[in-house]
C-alpha cells in the first residue's frame, strides 16, 4: 500500500523503537533494518528499508507484522522479545575484524544463491547458526536445508528484488516474494557473516497474497 509519510495506523500509534539492527549500504546508498517497535500496547517485528539518490530519500519500505498476518501452513507465532534477546551474542553493529571481512560480492552472492536455490542453497552456515522468523522458530539454520554446488542460475525459486550489503558489520539483507507452498509473502531477510561463514539469519515477513507493491 502506497501512503504519505506518517500517515497509516502504525506510525500514527508506534511508540519509541525499542531494538533496531541495522545496515548501510554505501555503494546502493541504502539502510535496511529489522527493529522492535511498539503499536499501543503491542510490540510489532517490523522491516524498514530507505534508499537515497542526490541527497533525498526516494524509496521507503516498512513490512509491520501484526498477529494473524503470518499465515501459512508452517508459520511460527511471532516473538519480537526473541530478536531483542538473541542480538548481544550476534552482535549486528559490531564491526568484523578486515581479517574476517566477507566482500561485497561474497555477501550479495549467499543471499541471491540462498533465494534462488532455496531450501538447497542454505551454504556456509555454523552450527550455532539460529534462524528466527518474525522472532519465532529459532530454527537451526540447517533445519529443512542443505547447500547445493556451484552458483545459481538466472531464475530459480525466489527471485531477489533488492539486496543490500554491509562490509564493514558483515550484514546482507535481502527482500523478495516468498512464495513457497503458499501465495505468496513479503520477505526481509537479514544475515551476518564473519570469517567465510553465516552466524545468524533472521526473517520478517508477512501476507501479501503475492504482491510487494513495487512492481
Amino acid at each position: 500500500m502506497q501512503a504519505e509519510i506518517g500517515t497509516t495506523d502504525f506510525w500514527m500509534n508506534a511508540g519509541e523503537v525499542k531494538h533496531s539492527q541495522r545496515a548501510l549500504d554505501t555503494e546502493a546508498c541504502s539502510a535496511g533494518a529489522q527493529a522492535v517497535i511498539p503499536e499501543g500496547g503491542r510490540d510489532l517485528p517490523v522491516a524498514l528499508r530507505i534508499k537515497v539518490e542526490g541527497s533525498e530519500m526516494t524509496e521507503i519500505e516498512t513490512i509491520v507484522v501484526r498477529p494473524g498476518d503470518y499465515t501459512a501452513s508452517f508459520a511460527v507465532d511471532s516473538d519480537p522479545a526473541a530478536i531483542i534477546a538473541i542480538s548481544d551474542d550476534i552482535g549486528w553493529h559490531d564491526e568484523v575484524p578486515e581479517a574476517e571481512r566477507a566482500t561485497r560480492e561474497e555477501l550479495t552472492s549467499w543471499i541471491d544463491k540462498y533465494f534462488r536455490a532455496f531450501p538447497s542453497g542454505v551454504c556456509n552456515v555454523t552450527g550455532a547458526c539460529k534462524r528466527l522468523e518474525n522472532g519465532g522458530g529459532n530454527f537451526s539454520c540447517r533445519t529443512g536445508a542443505s547447500c547445493s554446488a556451484g552458483d545459481p542460475g538466472s531464475n530459480g525459486t525466489f527471485i531477489p528484488r533488492v539486496i543490500l550489503a554491509d562490509e564493514v558489520r558483515g550484514i546482507a539483507i535481502g527482500l523478495t516474494m516468498f512464495d513457497f507452498m503458499t501465495d505468496g509473502h513479503l520477505d526481509m531477510h537479514m544475515i551476518k557473516m564473519s570469517g567465510g561463514e553465516v552466524h545468524a539469519v533472521h526473517a520478517i515477513l508477512r501476507d501479501t497474497n503475492g504482491v510487494s507493491g513495487w512492481e
